[in-house]
């Protein structure tokens, strides 16, 4: 009975280490492989990317961008949006300075300002709904103590059984 209790449990600590390892790659590994992560916090581009998602940025030549394409942009040092290009506008004085008229999909108009190229952080590549919540909750001050407590919980679990054995093994 304790060697089927053995195998489940590390089965099931195996999953929970699986499933984090796989959510911090998810949420900060991807910046190593050059991505930007953004989590989308309102509706305007639904339905393409919808509230609480996670969307993955990749840079692009702001040259090749044109209408139809979805770019993610500064509009303020602490403001980020996401929506698509309506239209390429030249600058009058110098044509290869672009500005960019854009529209979020679920809004009814344009966007009041044009987005200039230096303000292009990218164009979202995927997206992961729901995960943005858990990523917001994680960067709040209660949900870092819950996720370190979890982790620190997951760790302990890996070692619970050695001690029961280490007990067994002194018993016998």
């Amino acid at each position: 009975m304790t060697k089927k209790f053995s195998k489940i449990w590390d089965m099931i600590t195996t999953l929970l280490v699986v499933m984090v390892a796989a959510l911090a790659i998810l949420l900060v590994g991807m910046r190593f492989a050059g991505y930007k992560v953004f989590t989308v916090l309102s509706g305007s581009m639904e339905p393409a990317y919808h509230t609480g998602s996670v969307i993955y940025v990749k840079e692009v030549d702001y040259t090749q961008l044109q209408a139809g394409d979805v770019i993610t942009f500064m509009i303020s040092e602490d403001m980020v949006a996401t929506h698509r290009i309506v239209g390429v506008v030249p600058d009058e004085e110098d044509p290869s300075v672009l500005r960019y008229r854009t529209k979020g999909d679920a809004n009814d108009s344009e966007d009041g300002t044009l987005v200039h190229y230096k303000n292009i952080i990218g164009s979202p590549v995927f997206t992961i709904p729901y995960l943005g919540y858990v990523a917001s909750y994680i960067q709040s001050p209660p949900g870092s103590y819950i996720a370190i407590a979890a982790a620190a919980f997951i760790l302990m679990l890996t070692f619970i059984p050695d001690l029961f054995a280490k007990d067994e093994e002194e018993k016998a």
